[in-house]
This record gives C-alpha cells, sequence and structure tokens, in this order.
C-alpha cells in the first residue's frame, strides 16, 4: 500500500476526502510551515523553557516572557491564516479546525495559543455585552500581526477535575465589574491580553453551580498590569505555549452571560479545548506515522528495508487503519460542534450527542496519538530515544495531549455522566444506525443498557471497557460515513 498521503496534511485531509472551502490559504499556510515554520519549530523546542522578565529597570512589574524574536514569527503566522478570525467570517469554526490540523501536525504545542483565543473568542461574542464585544472582540479579530491572543484559565494548585471543590478564586462586584482574587496553577498562554477565567462570587453557593465565567483584560482601566506571573512552567513538551502560574489581586474582570450559567459555559470552552485536543492528536499521530515509515522504507537489516519485514509491515497497517478511524471520531466532534456552537443554555440533545462524541474522540485519539508516537521511537530504534531526533520529541508532546483538558478518566466519567442524565448515548445509536451493522448495534444497546443499570460503584470500576469499546464501535461507524464520502465539508 502506499502511504504517500499521509506525508503531508493537507494531502491526508484530501485522501479522506474532506472538502476544503479555503485550501488555497490552507495549502499557503502548509506551505509556510515546510519553508520556514518546521526550522523555528525545532529551534523553540530545544530552547526550552522561555525565561520571565519579571521587571523593567526601574523595579516596576511588566512580566514579559522571553521568546526569540521568530518565535513571534511563527505564533502570528497561524493568527494571520485565520486560526480565530476564519470562525467568525465563515459563521462556522471548520476553517479554524483546519488550520489547527495544520499548525498540530508539525508544532502540537503551537496550537495551543490558537485553541485557547478560540475558546476566548467564542464564548465573548455569545455572552459578552455589545460594550464588551466592542472594545475586546474587534483586537482579537484582527488579521494583521496585532491580533490580540486569549488564554483559559480554570485550573489551580489542587487540580483541575474537581472544579466545584477546587476553584477558590473569589469574584467581588464593583460597579459594572468585578474584583478577582486568586491564582490558576496551569495559566496555559500565559502573558496573553485575554482570559476566561472561572472564579466563585462571593455570595455563591459551594460546588460548580457557584462558579461564574468572567473576561479578565491583560491591563486594568488605569493601564497597569492586571494580572501577574510568578513562574514559567518546566514543561517535557508543548515548549511552544507559555505556560505560567498566573496571580489574581483585585484584578478587574467582567461577568460573561449569567452567574447562574456558569458552569455551562465553563464546560463549553473546555469542550471547545477537547475537540482541539482529538484535532490535534490525530495530527500529531499522522506526523509520527509519517516520519516511520520514511525511516523504516530506507533503514535494511537482514538484506531488505525494515518496512518490508512482515510484522512491521502489518504494524504499519493497523496503525494507518487505527488513524484513519481516529480522525473520523475527532472531525465528527468538529462536525457536530459546528452544528450547536452558537446554542445558549438550555441546550439541545444535539448538543448533549456532541458531549458525548467529543468525550469519546478526546479519550481515544490522544490514548492512540502517545501509543503511536511510542511506537514511533520503536520503529527508530535507538536514535528513537535521541533528542537530536524528532521521533523522541512527538512522544513527549503526544504526553501533554494526554492530560490537556483533562485525562482519559476525566473523559470517561464525564461521558457517563451526560450517559446517564441525558441519555446521549441513545441519540448517538440513532446517529450511527445508518453505518452500523445491525446486529453490532443491538448487541452494544444491550450491552450499555445492562451496564447502566449496576449499582455506582460497579459502573465507575468497569467504565473504561465500556467506553473503550463505545469509542471503538463510534469510530468504525464513522469511518465508514467518511470513506464513503457522506463525512466531507
Amino acid at each position: 500500500m502506499s502511504y504517500a498521503s499521509v506525508n503531508t496534511a493537507v494531502g491526508f485531509l484530501k485522501h479522506l476526502q474532506v472538502s476544503i472551502q479555503q485550501e488555497p490559504r490552507l495549502r499557503d499556510y502548509e506551505a509556510w510551515w515546510t519553508s520556514q515554520g518546521d526550522a523555528i519549530s525545532e529551534s523553540i523546542d530545544r530552547a526550552g523553557t522561555p525565561w520571565l522578565r519579571m521587571f523593567d529597570q526601574w523595579g516596576q512589574r511588566i512580566d514579559e516572557i522571553l521568546y526569540p524574536p521568530e518565535y513571534w514569527t511563527m505564533l502570528k503566522r497561524g493568527y494571520r491564516a485565520g486560526a480565530v478570525w476564519s470562525c467568525f467570517e465563515d459563521k462556522s469554526p471548520l476553517s479554524s479546525y483546519l488550520i489547527g490540523y495544520v499548525t498540530a501536525f508539525h508544532d502540537p504545542g503551537l496550537y495551543c495559543p490558537y485553541t485557547v483565543s478560540l475558546s476566548t473568542a467564542i464564548p465573548l461574542s455569545k455572552y459578552g455585552t455589545p460594550e464588551l464585544r466592542a472594545r475586546f472582540l474587534e483586537p482579537m479579530l484582527r488579521r494583521d500581526d496585532s491580533a490580540w491572543q486569549g488564554a483559559t484559565w480554570m485550573t489551580e494548585a489542587k487540580g483541575g477535575s474537581d472544579l466545584g471543590a477546587n476553584v477558590e478564586t473569589t469574584a467581588r462586584p464593583i460597579g459594572d465589574r468585578w474584583l478577582l482574587t486568586g491564582e490558576k496553577y496551569f495559566a496555559s498562554n500565559a502573558g496573553a491580553e485575554l482570559a476566561v477565567v472561572a472564579a466563585r462570587p462571593e455570595t455563591a453557593p459551594p460546588g460548580v453551580r457557584g462558579l461564574a465565567l468572567f473576561l479578565l483584560p491583560k491591563y486594568k482601566s488605569d493601564g497597569t498590569l492586571n494580572y501577574y506571573i510568578r513562574r514559567m512552567k518546566n514543561k517535557i513538551g508543548t515548549r511552544s505555549v507559555p505556560t505560567g502560574e498566573v496571580e489574581l489581586k483585585g484584578s478587574e474582570a467582567f461577568l460573561l452571560g449569567k452567574a447562574e450559567w456558569g458552569i455551562y459555559l465553563i464546560l463549553e470552552v473546555l469542550n471547545l479545548s477537547r475537540v482541539a485536543n482529538s484535532v490535534g492528536s490525530v495530527a500529531l499521530t499522522q506526523r509520527a506515522i509519517s516520519e516511520a515509515w520514511t525511516f523504516a522504507s530506507q533503514r535494511v537489516a537482514f538484506g531488505r528495508t525494515i518496512s518490508d519485514h512482515p510484522l512491521l509491515k502489518k504494524q504499519f497497517e493497523d496503525r494507518w487503519a487505527g488513524l484513519k478511524l481516529a480522525f473520523a471520531l475527532a472531525w465528527e466532534s468538529v462536525q457536530l460542534l459546528d452544528e450547536v456552537w452558537q446554542e445558549i443554555p438550555p441546550l439541545s440533545d444535539r448538543h448533549h450527542l456532541f458531549r458525548l462524541v467529543t468525550h469519546l474522540a478526546k479519550y481515544w485519539t490522544a490514548e492512540f496519538a502517545a501509543q503511536t508516537a511510542k511506537w514511533e521511537m520503536e520503529v527508530h530504534g535507538g536514535m528513537g530515544t535521541l533528542a537530536e531526533y524528532s521521533a523522541e520529541r512527538w512522544f513527549r508532546e503526544a504526553m501533554i495531549l494526554a492530560v490537556w483538558e483533562g485525562p482519559a478518566h476525566r473523559q470517561i466519567l464525564d461521558g457517563l455522566e451526560v450517559m446517564q442524565r441525558k441519555h446521549a448515548h441513545r441519540l448517538l445509536w440513532k446517529h450511527l444506525e445508518k453505518w452500523a451493522e445491525g446486529r453490532e448495534l443491538k448487541e452494544i444497546q444491550e450491552h450499555v443498557e445492562q451496564y447502566l443499570a449496576l449499582e455506582p460503584a460497579r459502573q465507575e470500576a468497569d467504565a473504561e471497557i465500556l467506553f473503550r469499546h463505545l469509542a471503538r464501535f463510534a469510530g468504525q461507524c464513522l469511518l465508514k460515513k467518511y470513506e464513503s464520502g457522506e463525512g466531507s465539508i
């Protein structure tokens, strides 16, 4: 079989019959990566954690993140290509996620700033007042190098999964704004001009129902810093996104939507990122398979290239099939998001279906990416473990994708919750029935209903077995959809 289509991101999308509205623009962006971006990306990764300049020479806090100029060239190229503005021009997020796919094929970490910027712009556009939109949305939608960046800060030192218990940042109203006090322990895209932040109004009840979502600018109305960066995180990968610890000290912020909608808005923001995580995981998987094939088709052992040895040949066939299944799951979450991204609470059944597919996709694609990146290192042998070559980088990057926006167990438990409370599994059967084999569909329907009748502790203990089965079944059905051409945009 030919793996020619696996060597470029756009080539793979075209192989799966994904129709791209702005294909020339996407190919131009990909060409930039090939000619310039890859070298910059490799250099940034090797440089490691960026420096933080906390004070200027007069002792004033400036909290400036010190990347080399080439980093900003690389970063701004994606904003100009439409990582954020295309969503609003097209009235659809599809183009944004296609740009994300190409980005993640070359640099998975860089896709994070684009993701969290989009995840800031969308709730601002939906839930911000006209005054907030006029003031803050326009800079985010610029098409030149002056475009503002966004960030999504939810996680505190105690962890991110149990937001109701672990978010200790408080919000106090004052006039038309709120003052936030607290800290965010994993603040990706630190230094952004805007962030959406989870906090608890002082009079709100405990638990997740008491949380609200706020828009936090980088600067106060008097021009001084509105948040402070305590330090930069030294991560194993995604070094092209600056992650820091952020301190909020009476920081000015603006409530988005209704306070009682807070948890729904927070989950909306997280799910936008989970979709992106799935897209990025598939792109990284494709890159790992591509580089493994290039190496294996040239490395000679025992008289022939190792790609011609039956065992490795079969492994390539399995990875190729797995890549297509993972893409089908990830892209279905994008397609469903395209239908529901403008909804506001109360949410429709279609939105509950989107949630379940997104949890399945995030769970499956991140795990498959990590396993494939590990396998690529094995294909390269000892060379795959050396930092001077790229195989070990894709493994480092994949391990972060596996935990970003909730690791496997979080996706499983959240998926279980939407099945229990919203019967999303029944919506999924209806969605898949056109491409499902009748007997298999009936069997999994019966299996899921029996599982949901178990007592809670047993349900949770057996949840991963069920979720893995459900993700594979959904992916196999959806792959038929895409291979038939019915999944094209």
